[in-house]
Formats: structure tokens, C-alpha cells, sequence
């Protein structure tokens, strides 16, 4: 059987892959143009990857494939009908990263809350060493106990972010796009709800119609001065325009942000402009990397392919 690995560099050169070679010959390549995935998988029997698009074009003349696995939760690259058509299985990985998107939420909210790049800058300067007193109070900040936590996306993320807030001392209320992911232990709102009372508010849906441009300039109009937004979603959730025009209007106080609606990052992003860092950080979405999680994520890709080749229909979501 061979095995093919496409944008092999999405998931890092640190994390160990060779244990794919137990079920056949494996070939990898860093990162492919649509030609060259094309020609990589003509006579491969599985195929992962992440980013590519896996439609008919691109899978037509590849009559060996049996097995698709993304090296992700999401599938949206990959046409579903016709790989039913064809008879290929498509496996995605689920739960891997759940641990480092919770941690990157606070680590995003914490440094925008509490105005970290201004102290950090303020002691490095010298500024700490030449100061008459013993601490600063340039830049206020709150407390998250007592504080509302605001949950969009009651899945496995938001679930452990609200575990997180509560341990905080935060009064967590959610909501649900879908209304399929529910949870008893929190207090379940309307989206105007969320916005007139969250002092944080942290993103975990998934992209759809109906979140699409879920955070646009009327919704940050009904948030609270003192806001901060985290997005550790889907980019297009939030109109980064908006974004934008709420940060620089102070109709909220900061954002913190792992996704945007291009990755990576198109410079006529009008976030790009904002280089104030107590009230905007970016990350190039890494929210979900930490080594843990990059190893999880193989090593459920390889359990993916074992079930599969035993006749077993594990992570499969083509059925």
C-alpha cells in the first residue's frame, strides 16, 4: 500500500511521522501546488493532508485512493459526494487539540485584559528602573471573578473554556448558533443576551451560514466598552472591518485573535494597521499546536488508517 502525505508541513518537522511506514511505502512532500498533488497521488491508496482541496478534479485520475485522512477536525476541503460516489472513505481527527485551544484562549484573553505588552515594554525600557515606587498603575485592569465569560460554540473547546472561566470566578452564559451543542451546567442565552452582558467574549463555532460575519459592527455596538473579544474559531466569523472600526472607536476595549478569514495574512487587512498591542494580538493560528496536540493529531491519523484497513469505520464522515 502506499501512503501519501501532502503539506506535510502543516503539521511541523518536529513531529515524528515514520510510523505510517508500518502499513506500506510512504511518501511525503512539504507543501503541494494543485499540479503537483495531482501527479503526487496518482498511485497512492491513502492520501493526508490538510489545506488541499480533495474534489473530483483533483481526485479524478487517482483510481487507486481508498482512504482520505485530514489531519484536522474540519472537512469542508473535501467533497463528500464524490468521494461516495468513488467508494473513498474520508477519516478526520476529533478532540486532539481541545487542551491547547482552551489554554490559547486565556493566554490571548489574559495578555489584552491585563495590558501585558505595556508592562513588559515598561520594565525592558528601563523605565521600571529609574520609577520612585514599586509597582505601576498606568494601565487598568479587572479582575475575571465576578466578570460575565461569554461563550459562543458549546462544543468539546467552548465546554473547557467555561470550566476554565468558572475556576476563575467568572458567571459563564453561552450560545448556540446550531442549538446542538447545549450544556446544562451553563446558562443558555440569545445572541443580544451575549453581547449587552459578556465582559469576555471567546469564539469555539464552526464556520457556517449561520455564523458567518457573526461578529459584525452591529453586534460590536451592543457589547460593553469594556470588552474583549477572543477568536480562536473560524476567521470569517468575525467581519474584521468591523473588527477594525469597534477597536478603533473604543466601542470595545481589545480583541484577541488566532484565525482571520485569509491565513496566512493578506496585507490589505485592515487589522494589520492596528500595532497597538494592548488592545489587538494576533497570533498566526497556532492556538491549536503545542507538541502535545501536533502529536496527538498523528498518531490519531495512524489509528485512523489501522481501523480503516481492519475493516472498521473509526472518525469516518463520509457515512
Amino acid at each position: 500500500m502506499k501512503i501519501v502525505f501532502l503539506d506535510r508541513n502543516t503539521i511541523g518537522f518536529d513531529i515524528e511521522t515514520a510510523g505510517f511506514r508500518d502499513f506500506g511505502e510512504l511518501e511525503e512532500h512539504d507543501s503541494c501546488s494543485v499540479s503537483d498533488s495531482k501527479k503526487y497521488i496518482k498511485d497512492a491508496d491513502v492520501v493526508i493532508f490538510n489545506k488541499t482541496v480533495m474534489n473530483e478534479d483533483m481526485l479524478k485520475d487517482a483510481s487507486n485512493v481508498k482512504l482520505l485522512c485530514v489531519t484536522a477536525t474540519g472537512y469542508d476541503n473535501v467533497d463528500l459526494d464524490y468521494c461516495r460516489s468513488r467508494g473513498i472513505a474520508v477519516c478526520n481527527v476529533r478532540g486532539y487539540s481541545t487542551p491547547a485551544v482552551v489554554q490559547h484562549t486565556f493566554a490571548l484573553a489574559l495578555y489584552v485584559l491585563e495590558k501585558i505588552s505595556y508592562y513588559d515594554n515598561y520594565v525592558k525600557s528601563g523605565e521600571y528602573c529609574k520609577a520612585s515606587g514599586f509597582s505601576n498603575f498606568d494601565e487598568r485592569y479587572f479582575e475575571l471573578e465576578g466578570k460575565t465569560w461569554g461563550i459562543v460554540g458549546m462544543g468539546n473547546i467552548g465546554r473547557g473554556v467555561a470550566k476554565v472561566a468558572s475556576a476563575f470566578g467568572c458567571r459563564v452564559i453561552y450560545y448556540s448558533a446550531s442549538g446542538n451543542n447545549c450544556s446544562d451546567l451553563y446558562e443558555r442565552v440569545d445572541f443580544d443576551t451575549l453581547l449587552h452582558e459578556s465582559d469576555i467574549l471567546s469564539l469555539h463555532c464552526p464556520l457556517n451560514e449561520k455564523t458567518r460575519g457573526l461578529m459584525n459592527i452591529e453586534a460590536f455596538k451592543q457589547m460593553k466598552k469594556s470588552a474583549i473579544l477572543v477568536n480562536v474559531a473560524r476567521g470569517p466569523v468575525v467581519d474584521e472591518q468591523a473588527l477594525y472600526t469597534a477597536l478603533t472607536q473604543n466601542m470595545i476595549a481589545g480583541a484577541g485573535l488566532d484565525v482571520l478569514s485569509k491565513e496566512p495574512m493578506s496585507v490589505d487587512n485592515p487589522l494589520i494597521n492596528i500595532k497597538d498591542s494592548k488592545k489587538l494580538i494576533i497570533t498566526p493560528h497556532m492556538a491549536w499546536a503545542s507538541i502535545e496536540a501536533r502529536s496527538r493529531c498523528v498518531q490519531e491519523i495512524y489509528k485512523n488508517i489501522e481501523s480503516f484497513l481492519a475493516g472498521e469505520e473509526r472518525n469516518r464522515v463520509d457515512i
